[in-house]
């Protein structure tokens, strides 16, 4: 979570009668975390916000099911193969990788979501790598661009209103996303050194209770879709406060460290989960010692799988890797720079790379997706 935010009309104190100018109450909704200890919102709406019947579920993706079992090997996949899914990004997610911890995918949408969603089972990441768009709640709108990461929490009703032209969406469904402690003070207050700021993020915009005749809810649990209807607009709040609610954060934001030797990618974490650490690796200046090697060292991933998503730029430590291409170095397999890369990286000042990685504490597996489009030449291409 980011910080509290107030926006529109609430009470004095929280569970305390709020009535509009004509004496009728408004409906608390308490929308928390960890239960009842963790960050919560509050909002206020104009009718019970809780009343729904049973209905088709009409949308949603499908589940990641694995692949038939392949060996332990560096692998490549280019999504910019992809066919793009296309319709509403409710339908437009293709998995990829996945874990008992988290899933990895693309969404390729080119349509409007027609029913609001829930996402009963994770907190989702988006990095827009193409494409921009509105994310609409009761809480307010919320506007993306190219390069955002898009922020949804969990149980959030929401729908997107992606803009017209080509979508391509990195996707990650996640538990307890958050911003990782390191970068926090004891007043939970983002640090002076800290690679962003509070500033950086742009946070949902509260808009006065409307209604756009939309009564399709898809709520996604335990892995399946159920579809509820809605009486009334859910977009019916005049006003909430709390600590929990969707953001955006352009990565071109995050404020890159340098150092005498090559940093470990920690120093690059942006947010953080359960079993995983998402780092942005943005355009910067490499190592200052007069004989450092800024091309990342040859390592061992003895405890997590390694996923990058490259985005644009000179890669230097790879060949045959272009904008959308994910590579997946699974736990215990030596991997590093390509041959003569490591040599020539010397002497560097700067890099333009931009890239998203991940690293997970589960293995990862493939999708027949992810393998439909693998780069079969890429294990070998470390000893060419």
């Amino acid at each position: 979570m980011l910080d509290r935010v107030q926006q529109g009309e609430v009470p004095r104190k929280h569970h305390l009668a709020l009535r509009g100018p004509d004496g009728a109450l408004r409906h608390e909704e308490a929308y928390t975390r960890d239960g009842f200890e963790g960050p919560y919102t509050l909002a206020y709406h104009l009718r019970r916000p809780h009343v729904t019947w049973p209905a088709e579920p009409l949308h949603g993706w499908p589940a990641p099911q694995a692949a038939p079992p392949v060996r332990l090997a560096r692998r490549h996949y280019r999504t910019q193969d992809l066919a793009a899914a296309g319709g509403p990004p409710l339908d437009a997610r293709t998995p990829l990788l996945w874990s008992e911890d988290l899933t990895l995918g693309l969404c390729t949408p080119s349509a409007e979501d027609p029913a609001y969603f829930r996402n009963g089972d994770a907190d989702e990441l988006f990095f827009v790598q193409r494409g921009s768009g509105l994310l609409r709640s009761p809480l307010g709108d919320l506007r993306f661009e190219a390069e955002d990461y898009l922020y949804v929490p969990r149980g959030l009703l929401h729908r997107f209103l992606p803009d017209p032209g080509p979508q391509r969406w990195l996707w990650l469904e996640a538990q307890h996303l958050h911003l990782p402690a390191q970068w926090r003070n004891e007043a939970g207050q983002l640090r002076m050194d800290a690679p962003y700021g509070h500033r950086d993020f742009r946070r949902v915009a509260w808009q006065p209770p409307r209604d756009e005749g939309l009564r399709h809810l898809v709520v996604k649990r335990g892995g399946s879709f159920h579809g509820f209807r809605l009486p009334d607009s859910p977009l019916d709040v005049v006003g909430w406060d709390g600590a929990v609610y969707p953001f955006a954060f352009p990565i071109l934001a995050f404020q890159p460290r340098a150092g005498l030797v090559h940093l470990p990618p920690t120093w690059h974490g942006t947010f953080a989960a359960r079993g995983a650490l998402v780092c942005s690796f943005v355009p910067r200046p490499v190592d200052f010692h007069p004989e450092a090697i800024p091309c990342p060292y040859p390592h061992a991933s003895v405890e997590v799988d390694e996923v990058l998503f490259y985005v644009r730029g000179q890669f230097t430590s790879r060949r045959g890797v272009g904008s959308g291409s994910v590579s997946h170095h699974p736990s215990g397999v030596l991997h590093g720079p390509h041959p003569g890369a490591y040599e020539g990286s010397i002497g560097a000042r700067t890099t333009d790379e931009l890239a998203v990685m991940l690293d997970c504490a589960r293995p990862l597996r493939p999708t027949a997706a992810a393998l439909g489009i693998e780069d079969p030449g890429y294990d070998a291409s470390f000893a060419d």
